[in-house]
């Protein structure tokens, strides 16, 4: 398995970043997946689920109406999308194989999303 994210950036608060993972050496079309991240000091946070044909999602209630999870199977390629992000928001971003509690699914190397207020 190999997970490669990107996108990731220092913004303002109120911006907006797209974060996008490559996925490759797995059918990346059998598996729903999804985003977490971690911020400084604190623990590993689910944000965001995709299931493996797309049209199911859930958000963790910090991120819901404000990002967007989504995914191009054809492309091997998971998205979120980062509005009004907020200072709270500051994290390194993971994709993930698997849902909210398949906690030890492999992950990728992250990419790292600053918001300065």
């Amino acid at each position: 398995v190999q997970l490669l994210e990107c996108g990731g950036g220092s913004v303002q608060a109120g911006g907006s970043l797209r974060l996008s993972c490559a996925a490759s050496r797995f059918t990346f079309s059998n598996y729903a997946m999804s985003w977490v991240r971690q911020a400084p000091g604190k623990g590993l946070e689910w944000v965001a689920y995709i299931n493996n044909r797309g049209d199911s999602v859930n958000y963790a209630d910090s991120v819901k109406g404000r990002f967007t999870i989504s995914r191009d199977n054809a492309k091997n390629t998971l998205y979120l999308q980062l509005n009004s992000l907020k200072s709270d928001d500051t994290a390194m971003y993971y994709c993930r194989q698997g849902g909210r509690y398949n906690t030890d699914y492999p992950s990728g190397q992250g990419t790292q999303v600053t918001v300065s207020s």
